[in-house]
């Protein structure tokens, strides 16, 4: 009886589309669910420990009987909003660095590992660091003028529409309509600037390239990404939603028999322990699904390739003949390795 082929002559390299991204996704996930877990989990934990300072200063500040016990809120309020930042930088850090071990994992059936995410991450840290705040700012700088896009049309399509149906079944249905086409298009528009920068850590740790060359090589890199991009946004929004359900649940039914109504809105009628542990399930749910947007990224930009470079060729020769020589000199190779061995 033959032994089973490696991992990465199973996983087949061609171009994927929605669909497959989204099952090869899936399936390197269940295949290294131990190991992505353990890398995504110190990240998310220290913003979860952020998530439970934050909380406890903003429900129990407003109610301090002295000046000090309410200094003591509001220190624990920004040590809380700090560590929230800081675990959700260090987890697109942590993301960045996953890449160059996926990729490695693709090209040679190398074991993915969190030291080896760990260890990509401090090779390339500044470097990471760099293009990451790049990236947040040219985030921030569209997201505003999109959202307020997206406001004024579902406020100008709603208040046309309630002033000539009312507020009768059609009126409300068109309204529903109207929104979620909106909300779609507004995605849409944000992924389509978005994603020639998605690949930047990507190409930094996998080719090798500083902050502004890999943020020219991912422009030039990305097209046609957007609805891949938009796919796997949807579909992690609704994973982490069922999950988060599937823990809410039992918390909210250990509420309800100890006299809590789980459905309010008004988070000051909840005991503290129950909007702590609220925070905790939530955590608990991104450290579930935040490796599936570190796969998803990864197997991307190894798409793009395939798409546009012949990667999966070159891949198969580097696998077969091993890595690329470089040429003596400090020559210029005509072709550059399946992945920079070099110093980095």
């Amino acid at each position: 009886m033959s032994s089973p082929a490696p991992a990465f002559e199973q996983l087949a390299l061609s171009p994927l589309g929605a669909g497959d991204l989204i099952d090869r996704t899936i399936r390197l996930y269940r295949r290294h669910f131990t190991t992505l877990i353990r890398a995504a989990a110190p990240p998310v934990v220290i913003a979860a420990a952020g998530s439970v300072l934050w909380t406890v200063a903003r429900r129990e500040g407003p109610l301090a009987e002295s000046t000090g016990a309410l200094t003591l809120f509001i220190l624990m309020g920004i040590a809380g909003a700090l560590l929230i930042i800081f675990g959700n930088f260090c987890f697109l850090l942590v993301m960045g660095g996953a890449s160059r071990n996926l990729v490695l994992h693709l090209l040679r059936g190398e074991p993915v590992s969190a030291a080896a995410i760990y260890r990509n991450v401090r090779a390339r840290f500044w470097g990471l660091v760099g293009s990451l705040l790049l990236i947040l700012m040219l985030a921030g700088v569209i997201i505003f003028p999109i959202l307020f896009i997206w406001l004024m049309v579902i406020g100008i399509v709603i208040t046309a529409i309630v002033s000539v149906s009312g507020d009768s079944v059609f009126g409300v249905v068109l309204a529903v309509v109207v929104s979620l086409a909106a909300t779609l298009g507004s995605l849409f528009l944000f992924f389509l600037v978005m994603g020639r920068v998605a690949y930047v850590p990507q190409v930094m740790l996998v080719e090798g390239r500083g902050v502004f060359d890999s943020l020219s090589r991912s422009i030039s890199l990305a097209r046609g990404n957007v609805r891949r991009l938009t796919a796997m946004f949807l579909f992690t929004t609704f994973a982490t939603y069922s999950v988060l359900m599937l823990l809410v649940i039992p918390l909210g039914w250990l509420g309800y028999l100890q006299g809590i109504n789980p459905l309010t809105f008004d988070e000051a009628n909840l005991p503290l322990w129950y909007s702590l542990a609220q925070q905790v399930v939530t955590q608990a749910a991104s450290i579930l699904l935040a490796p599936v947007w570190m796969l998803g990224l990864s197997l991307l930009y190894v798409d793009e390739r395939v798409r546009h470079e012949g990667y999966d060729i070159e891949l198969m020769a580097a696998q077969r003949l091993g890595e690329m020589p470089e040429l003596p000199g400090g020559g210029e190779a005509p072709l550059a390795p399946a992945v920079h061995t070099g110093k980095r």
